[in-house]
């Protein structure tokens, strides 16, 4: 994919060492549970204070921060669609890791590091989330060429077993 590599993680994407991780937030970008309480924890006061001032994250959009006391430079806060079972869903969701991806290479980053956007209290299947999020992230590194590393770090291994099928489907295709 143009030099590029997509790698599948299972862990915490708290503890990964890359230019940006994407926080899965919400549109207020206030703390919240899953990972992007865990992303505010691991931050320190610092992230919840940029996120105050910048205020506010449309669906499907994404805004840039610092990384505070992550062992990542920047965060990414992006805010996925609450699952409903219509096309637009899928649409939003593919715009979540885009407009990511956008603002790693605006801000000249080689590396970024994606959780399951969506799959946790926003109910999106994991299945179909993963078949949006990876086609999305090889169309952009097929047509972008950077950045350079995508990881996608996923907490359990049930998520972890249904991207690496669903990578192995895309990819023999």
């Amino acid at each position: 994919m143009n030099n590029c590599t997509l790698r599948l993680v299972k862990g915490d994407i708290t503890k990964e060492r890359v230019d940006a991780i994407v926080n899965a937030a919400n549109r207020q970008l206030l703390p919240g549970g899953g990972v992007c309480g865990a992303i505010h924890r691991a931050a320190g006061e610092g992230l919840a204070k940029e996120c105050r001032e910048i205020g506010f994250c449309d669906t499907g959009e994404a805004v840039i921060t610092n990384g505070y006391n992550l062992p990542t430079n920047y965060v990414i806060h992006t805010v996925g669609p609450v699952y409903s079972g219509r096309e637009e869903d899928a649409k939003y969701l593919s715009n979540c890791y885009k407009n990511s991806l956008k603002l790693a290479v605006k801000n000249n980053l080689k590396s970024i590091a994606f959780p399951s956007i969506s799959t946790g209290i926003f109910g999106y299947p994991v299945r179909e989330a993963s078949n949006v999020a990876l086609k999305t992230i090889i169309d952009f590194l097929k047509e972008n060429g950077k950045p350079e590393l995508v990881e996608m770090v996923l907490f359990s291994n049930n998520d972890f077993n249904v991207y690496k099928e669903s990578l192995e489907n895309l990819i023999s295709k």
